[in-house]
C-alpha cells in the first residue's frame, strides 16, 4: 500500500502549490497524465490516448471494462481527489491482470473528457468502476470506511449579471449611488435563501467578477457565477427557475443500478462490512457514463477532518485506502467472472 501514497505524493508534487496544482488544460495537468503514463507501461498496460487527451491503460483480457477518475485538480486541492481513484485503478488492474485503467480530462471544469469520450460516438466500456473519497461527513460519522454511491445530483452552473453606474467613491453622495456591487450582495442572499428553500438543494456563489474593479471607483457591473444542485430534475429545475437563470450547461441527476453496485455491496459485505449507501452532492465522471447507458458504480471511501475536500486539508487513512483499492480489485475480479 505505501506504493499508493508514494504515488499520491508524487502526484501531489506537481505545480507550485500550496495543495494539488493541475488545473485542467494547464501544463501540470499534462505533468500528470505524462507520470501516470509511465506507471501504466511499468504495469505492463498498453497506453491510448483518445481525441480529448483522455488516458487509457488496456490489459491483455477484459479491457471493456474501465477503471479510474480524474487527475486534474481545483485550486489548491487535496491530495486524493481522483487522483486516488487513478490510482487505485492502476493497483487494482495490475493485480487482477484484467481491465483497463481510465484517466479523465476536466472532471473539476464539467467532466470534459468523460463528456467528450461519450459524446464522440466511439468505444465505451461495457461497464465503469470508479474509486473516489467521500468529500463528506456521512460515513466518518456512520464510522464506516467505505460507501456504495447509490446516484448523483443533477447540476447547473451559469452566471448572474448585475448592472450598476460608475461613479467617483469620494464625490458621490451615497443616497444617489447605483452600486452594482450592493446589488450583488442582495443577489448572493437571494440565491442562498431559494436554495434553503427546496429540500436537499445547494446553491454557491464561487466568484465574483467586478469591472472597473477599481478601489476609489463605484462598481458598474458584477459577474456572479452560479453553481446549483439538487437531488432530482424536478427539483433543480425549480432551482434555476427560481433564481433565474441561463445554464451554460446542464447535467441531470443519475441513479446507480444494477451489476456494478450489486457487485460492490457483495464484495464489502464478504469482509463483514456493512455496506453503507448514499448519495454524491458532487459531479463525477461515472456519473455521465452512468448516463451514456453504461453500467457504472462508485465506491467511496470515508473522509477524514470533518469531510473537508478541495483543501490541502483533505484526508483519507492509510488504512481506509488499503481496504478502498483490495475492495476495487475484488469487485473488478467478479466483473470479469461475470461481465455485465
Amino acid at each position: 500500500m505505501s506504493r499508493v501514497f508514494e504515488r499520491l505524493d508524487e502526484l501531489y508534487a506537481i505545480g507550485s502549490g500550496p495543495g494539488a496544482d493541475r488545473l485542467h488544460a494547464s501544463p501540470e495537468e499534462d505533468e500528470g497524465h505524462a507520470l501516470v503514463t509511465t506507471w501504466l507501461e511499468a504495469a505492463g498496460l498498453r497506453v491510448e490516448v483518445d481525441a480529448a487527451s483522455n488516458l487509457v491503460g488496456r490489459a491483455g483480457r477484459h479491457s471493456e471494462i474501465w477503471v479510474g477518475s480524474h487527475l486534474d485538480s481545483v485550486p489548491q486541492g487535496g491530495r486524493f481527489d481522483g487522483a486516488l481513484g487513478v490510482v487505485a485503478a492502476i493497483e487494482a488492474v495490475e493485480r487482477a491482470g484484467a481491465g483497463s485503467v481510465v484517466a479523465f480530462r476536466g472532471e473539476e471544469v464539467g467532466c470534459i473528457g468523460s463528456r467528450a469520450r461519450c459524446g464522440a460516438g466511439g468505444e465505451l466500456p461495457r461497464a465503469f468502476l470508479e474509486l473516489h473519497v467521500e468529500q463528506g461527513p456521512v460515513l466518518a460519522d456512520a464510522g464506516a470506511p467505505l460507501g456504495v454511491v447509490t446516484g448523483i445530483v443533477g447540476y447547473a452552473r451559469g452566471e448572474l449579471l448585475l448592472e450598476g453606474r460608475a461613479g467617483h467613491a469620494g464625490t458621490t453622495p451615497m443616497a444617489g449611488r447605483d452600486d452594482a456591487l450592493v446589488a450583488a450582495a442582495r443577489e448572493i442572499l437571494r440565491v442562498r435563501d431559494t436554495a434553503f428553500g427546496i429540500e436537499g438543494a445547494v446553491a454557491t456563489v464561487g466568484r465574483a467578477e467586478v469591472e472597473p474593479g477599481g478601489a476609489n471607483v463605484i462598481p458598474l457591473r458584477v459577474r456572479l457565477s452560479l453553481d446549483v444542485r439538487a437531488p432530482d430534475a424536478e427539483r433543480l429545475d425549480a432551482l434555476i427557475a427560481e433564481i433565474g437563470f441561463e445554464p451554460e450547461y446542464r447535467v441531470e441527476p443519475v441513479a446507480f443500478a444494477g451489476e456494478v453496485p450489486a457487485a460492490l455491496r457483495a464484495e464489502i459485505a464478504s469482509r463483514g462490512l456493512e455496506a453503507v449507501e448514499l448519495f454524491s452532492g458532487a459531479g463525477h465522471d461515472a456519473g455521465i457514463l452512468a448516463a451514456a447507458g453504461v453500467e457504472s458504480g462508485m465506491l467511496f471511501v470515508r473522509s477524514l477532518n470533518d469531510g473537508i475536500s478541495h483543501s490541502p486539508d483533505e484526508l483519507s487513512s492509510p488504512e481506509d485506502v488499503e481496504l478502498a483499492v483490495d475492495v476495487l480489485t475484488g469487485v473488478l475480479s467478479r466483473l470479469v467472472a461475470s461481465p455485465p
